[in-house]
């Protein structure tokens, strides 16, 4: 466990004020050799939860430094956006002072968190066993792009994720190409399997007195976060397809033609269409065993959409959005990023963060967890590359 005093030798991480309520995970040490994504998201959800996360890195720094544009300051916002709250070293693991540093930040840790490839860090004495023979209390997580078996040799980029898993085949207009995403998604969702994970094998070291290897893969996170599409398949043997916009299940779920441009609307059930066929001043709708119910919606819903969207020429996306929240229908216009970020302040809901004390700072998303006690905090801006190696070393030494 993490030795009292490293928050003061650190600098960063001790309270501000005497009694002052930290983070739930405060005291945890997090050796984090990860880079690009999926890896620094799950290490930085710890670190804003209390944990003190050292960043080593090798001495050209991880590759999303240089990932940009866009960069603020000359420093990839790709970077920062998943960076914030961890103490950075460099270390040349072929170096071999640098490999005993190493080895002494794995010790004194509670986890070890990596996304080399399967095998590439047996030749430092960093592998899962080695791990765990010669730092048996340390949780040991690895995130891989297709696991330590047939597709160990397999690159982990996101992209090929989406490709490999059927999301790109279910993602674009039917009779046009197969798109990605346009965010890594299956990297943040490795990375918050890794941080369950992490959070799973702590709670079973507490009876058990040692830690585990624990194994998160792009592939497996990808077909479980495709949830009812994989489930259809797995449970019914339903091979979905690309539908555009729309939904296999619902209807109307989706974006649909206002006066202006188009209004989503998410219809999940029966009184909800009711209620929309009454506001758009056609309750007949409702009435119609053709679109009564879901199933005979979904059936029909070719002949339903202009039936729809004549009602909806009649005003403007932003008018029709309000009419429906109004009545407790949910409606919203597709905003933009810039929008959205606006959107989320206008409902209090705080998106962005700026380290405390500190507002000129780098801003960052907000982490999505509130908790009622202790809630994330911002304390340590993201680490240039080495920053911290002589807090580091001195923690070391204590």
């Amino acid at each position: 466990m993490l030795t009292s005093g490293v928050g003061q030798v650190l600098g960063r991480d001790a309270a501000q004020n005497v009694g002052q309520v930290q983070g739930p995970l405060e005291g945890l040490v997090v050796a984090d050799f990860t880079r690009i994504l999926a890896g620094p998201y799950a290490t930085m959800l710890l670190a804003d939860l209390g944990a003190t996360v050292i960043k080593v890195e090798s001495p050209s720094g991880d590759d999303t430094r240089t990932w940009q544009p866009p960069a603020r300051d000359g420093e990839a916002t790709y970077y920062l956006g998943v960076n914030r709250n961890k103490h950075a070293i460099a270390l040349n693991l072929k170096d071999q002072h640098d490999l005993e540093t190493a080895h002494r930040i794995v010790a004194k840790a509670d986890v070890f968190m990596e996304n080399f490839r399967p095998g590439g860090l047996k030749q430092f004495g960093l592998d899962p066993q080695s791990v765990r023979d010669k730092h048996p209390h340390v949780v040991h997580a690895s995130i891989t792009g297709f696991g330590s078996r047939g597709g160990a040799d397999m690159p982990g980029y996101d992209l090929l994720a989406q490709a490999t898993s059927g999301f790109m085949s279910l993602t674009g207009e039917p009779d046009g190409d197969p798109q990605r995403g346009g965010v890594a998604i299956f990297d943040i969702m490795a990375g918050l399997h890794a941080a369950v994970g992490v959070l799973a094998a702590l709670r079973q070291r507490e009876h058990t007195g040692r830690g585990q290897h624990i194994e998160v893969n792009l592939l497996s996170s990808a077909l479980s976060g495709l949830a009812n599409q994989t489930s259809g398949f797995v449970g019914a043997g339903a091979v979905p397809f690309r539908m555009g916009n729309d939904h296999p299940s619902l209807f109307p779920y989706g974006p649909f033609m206002c006066a202006d441009r188009h209004v989503v609307i998410c219809v999940g059930n029966d009184r909800q269409f009711t209620l929309l066929a009454k506001v758009l001043g056609a309750p007949e709708l409702a009435e119609n065993e053709d679109y009564a119910t879901m199933p005979a919606r979904n059936r029909n819903r070719a002949a339903l959409r202009p039936l729809l969207e004549q009602q909806l020429a009649r005003a403007t996306a932003d008018e029709w959005a309000a009419t429906f929240r109004e009545v407790g229908l949910p409606a919203s216009p597709i905003l933009g990023v810039d929008e959205g970020v606006a959107f989320a302040d206008s409902l209090g809901l705080d998106p962005v963060m700026t380290p405390e004390g500190n507002p000129d700072g780098v801003p960052t998303v907000r982490t999505p967890l509130w908790l009622s006690d202790a809630e994330p905090a911002y304390r340590k801006e993201p680490p240039r590359i080495d920053e911290d190696r002589d807090a580091i070393l001195a923690w070391l030494k204590d």
